[in-house]
């Protein structure tokens, strides 16, 4: 178990590999962001995308999924405060394999409640075998210190 302790700044976490499936880009689309160049392989080529893309909202949602296998789910996190920055930089494609790596930026604890810690972290992901980077996001992230009994 990971705690606020543990999320020291310069701190890195591996996030994936996440495939990114066809289908699973038609369904969310369809879901949530049924945009012509998310749902339709003519739209999308015709689009400044260029091809069929992910919503940036899926790949976010994908992003999460990779957070919480990466470090998350073994970690004594209590959620966030917010999403401070968010940016796609380039279309993710079905196909793709997403990597990236999550890194603590600052750490500190909250002044009203000792038993708290809140860290800025940010993320980043990219194709699998490039360095191309097709989103970052820096984010909030609240965690319950090391318990005494936990040493």
């Amino acid at each position: 178990m990971r705690y606020f302790e543990d999320f020291t700044p310069g701190t890195r976490f591996a996030l994936g590999p996440y495939t990114v499936e066809r289908e699973a880009v038609l369904e969310f689309a369809r879901a949530f962001d049924p945009q012509p160049f998310h749902l339709d392989e003519d739209a999308a080529n015709q689009s400044l995308l260029a091809g069929l893309s992910a919503s940036g909202w899926h790949t976010a949602a994908m992003m999460m999924r990779m957070m919480c296998d990466g470090y998350l789910l073994d970690s004594s996190s209590q959620g966030s405060p917010g999403v401070s920055e968010l940016k796609w930089l380039r279309p993710v494609r079905p196909g793709h394999v997403l990597v990236g790596e999550a890194e603590v930026l600052e750490a500190r604890l909250v002044r009203s409640r000792p038993e708290l810690g809140v860290c800025r972290m940010r993320n980043t992901l990219r194709e699998q075998g490039t360095d191309e980077v097709l989103m970052t996001c820096e984010y909030g992230l609240f965690l319950k210190t090391r318990p005494a009994d936990a040493q």
